[in-house]
């Protein structure tokens, strides 16, 4: 067991130049997918080793091998787990268990406070328009979600670019981007390790929403146009939103976060005037790999665990 529940621990190692890679040679939609399940699927297996490393020092401590009718003798050769080990293991997985708990209790008080706002924003369009001279825009999940736009930020841009604008917001809507940015901060929540693919996700979405959005618009420069008109408008006026119901928004508590020298808006600026990205298959093979190596490693450890504690068992059975 000891080889692949350490090999385990080692692939969240590569959560940032994962993060890099299907940032830069996949679609963003792609990207969005791929990298919030090789967050999941990295810090669950992570997490999951913890816990066999804990689990296999707990059936060698002499009461517990006895209540579980195991032979200490058979889990103390064959499984030497030391006792520092053990303990930092136990450390570890206790820690990455009360974050996964705070955070996702956290996240569902804000999840409810952003479907309230939602049903009580005025209106039964998805549309939602505040009067704020302050430029603003952003999307409040719900049922139904809401797109609002204040009279600041509409006041900023032309029509071409309100268009754009809206666009760019629907995909946030309609792709329910809000349940990935749940899903890569509660495996972010566990392991730290992974927070590279949670900002990379970050970065994914607004992108997959431009695509959107200049497919929608057919002018790419357009829309890259308005994502800086929008940007400056933001930063300029400084909204008071709150950040718990805003997603998708021009400029959000994520907006500082890098995973290169450049900030997020200039690099989707500058995407916009390239070409439609393609997704690289060999970077889908690649990410892909990853996850099902972590998978693997995760899974022949626990079946090794098995094994152990089933050998054990037979052998205290036999006496």
């Amino acid at each position: 067991m000891r080889v692949f529940v350490y090999v385990t621990l080692v692939f969240p190692l590569a959560a940032l130049p994962l993060a890099r890679l299907a940032t830069a040679r996949l679609h963003p939609r792609h990207a969005a997918w791929v990298l919030s399940g090789a967050a999941v699927a990295l810090a669950g297996t992570s997490c999951g080793a913890l816990g066999l490393l804990v689990i296999a020092a707990l059936v060698r401590v002499p009461v517990l091998a006895r209540l579980a009718h195991l032979s200490r003798r058979v889990v103390g050769t064959t499984d030497p787990t030391s006792g520092l080990v053990a303990v930092c293991a136990g450390i570890l997985f206790g820690a990455a268990l009360l974050g996964t708990i705070a955070f996702a209790v956290a996240r569902i008080r804000a999840l409810a406070a952003a479907f309230g706002h939602a049903r009580a924003l005025p209106g039964r369009h998805d549309l939602v328009i505040t009067e704020d001279d302050a430029a603003d825009a952003y999307t409040v999940p719900g049922r139904p979600g809401r797109i609002v736009v204040s009279t600041g930020m509409l006041a900023a841009l032309d029509e071409p670019g309100r268009r754009a604008l809206l666009a760019h917001e629907q995909a946030h809507l309609g792709g329910r981007h809000y349940v990935f940015g749940t899903a890569v901060r509660l495996a972010a929540a566990a392991n730290p390790l992974v927070r590279p693919l949670a900002v990379a996700v970050d970065f994914a979405l607004e992108r997959w929403a431009d695509e959107h959005a200049a497919r929608e618009i057919g002018d790419r420069r357009q829309v890259a146009a308005a994502i800086a008109a929008a940007a400056i408008a933001t930063k300029r006026t400084r909204p008071s939103r709150n950040p718990l119901l805003a997603m998708g928004a021009v400029l959000s508590r994520t907006g500082d976060l890098r995973l290169d020298g450049a900030g997020p808006v200039p690099r989707r600026v500058a995407a916009l005037l390239s070409p439609t990205p393609r997704s690289s298959v060999i970077a889908l093979i690649a990410a892909l790999a990853v996850m099902a190596l972590a998978a693997f490693c995760a899974l022949e450890a626990a079946n090794d665990l098995h094994e152990l504690i089933a050998l054990a068992h037979i052998e205290r059975a036999r006496r």
